[in-house]
């Protein structure tokens, strides 16, 4: 699957609020420079004034690239043991990106294996933020990568956004659960569970 040339979403795209972004990047495509590709299937909004955000308290080290421009990536490091991907959104300084929560793996199945040696199936490589950040080897040295021409792009083939995505409230936070802003595929089974 040679996408990662020439398909990678325009930085413009994504300059637009959170809760607006997230569901049009559902069916687009996350890929990494050495081949390994899943098609977008659940996301979730954080928003600069959203207490659940990373960017709530305002501009610190960890998450500087969240308030930086439009079609970046912003990766933390949560629970002592996992990194998370997230597509920076919206203005430069507003602080807000889409979550990235899994991933339907479409090619370089076997190195996403080799990254996740524990996952018992294919259902279970990308199926939430902390795996698929592993499946795809992102860690904290691509924080911050313009993916529109860094080593990790989220790329359009041409499917489009299901026309009716599922909507729930946001699963593992604690603050601001009413709010629905998670999106996912209908019945994809890739899909992570709550």
């Amino acid at each position: 699957m040679d996408l990662f040339e020439g398909n990678a979403l325009p930085g413009n795209f994504y300059r637009r609020p959170a809760d607006l972004l997230a569901p049009l990047l559902l069916n687009k495509l996350l890929a990494t420079a050495d081949g390994r590709v899943g098609r977008i299937v659940e996301v979730e909004a954080y928003a600069g004034d959203d207490p659940a955000s990373h960017a709530f308290r305002g501009r610190t080290a960890r998450n500087a690239a969240m308030f930086g421009p439009a079609g970046h990536l912003y990766v933390y490091f949560t629970y002592g043991m996992h990194w998370c991907a997230n597509a920076v959104c919206g203005q430069e300084g507003e602080g807000t990106a889409v979550l990235l929560r899994a991933l339907e793996p479409l090619a370089g199945q076997e190195r996403m294996r080799q990254a996740r040696p524990r996952a018992r199936s294919e259902r279970d490589l990308c199926s939430g933020p902390a795996k698929l950040a592993q499946a795809l080897g992102i860690t904290g040295t691509l924080d911050g990568v313009d993916l529109a021409s860094g080593a990790v792009r989220i790329l359009g083939d041409g499917v489009p956004p299901p026309g009716d995505p599922v909507v729930t409230p946001r699963i593992g936070i604690t603050k601001a659960t009413e709010l629905p802003w998670r999106w996912y595929v209908p019945g994809n089974p890739h899909v992570s569970r709550p």
